[in-house]
């Protein structure tokens, strides 16, 4: 087997990978080809498991909380991990005056690709009416609950601007 490039790390939604399985073969990699930086992104990613927890109740009654099994691990329990962690290294990021790192670079190789400006625009171009809202901003609902996490609520704000000044 070729030894990875950091092209070859990385998760594409519907592969039939689990997003748990394919950060420990990347992981795995990572420490056998001594790619230091994806080994340390990556066991980032994985110490914020302990945070995931299901609600149970005690047999007395009281209400409390355990730690999410390896196999109760969802897909969408990892992403919510990685954009938590893409959002922080991107405020220390703006406080360096920096735009990109490596670290995060490597986050969002695992993230699932974000819809563009075009196609957000082209969305709300095809099915928003902007005369049935008092204001643009009201059409924030519909939109984001299309795109849902696919989409920078920020973006379609901007986006919704243009269009109405346009």
């Amino acid at each position: 087997m070729s030894n990875p490039t950091s092209a070859d790390y990385g998760w594409i939604e519907g592969t039939g990978i689990s997003l748990l399985e394919k950060i420990r073969q990347d992981l795995k990699a990572a420490l056998r080809n001594k790619d230091h930086g994806v080994r340390d992104t990556l066991r980032q990613i994985m110490s914020e498991f302990p945070n995931l927890t299901v609600p149970i109740q005690l047999e007395s009654g009281k209400k409390t909380t355990r730690l999410k099994k390896p196999e109760e691990i969802t897909d969408e329990d990892i992403l919510d991990i990685i954009r938590k962690l893409v959002k922080s290294e991107k405020i220390v990021l703006e406080a360096r005056k920096e735009t990109s790192s490596d670290y995060l670079q490597t986050l969002e190789r695992y993230l699932p690709r974000m819809a563009t400006r075009e196609e957000i625009a082209a969305w709300i171009r095809a099915n928003i009416d902007l005369s049935d809202f008092k204001s643009p901003m009201q059409a924030m609902g519909p939109v984001m609950k299309h795109f849902g996490k696919l989409a920078d609520g920020s973006l379609v704000k901007q986006i919704l601007q243009e269009i109405d000044r346009g």
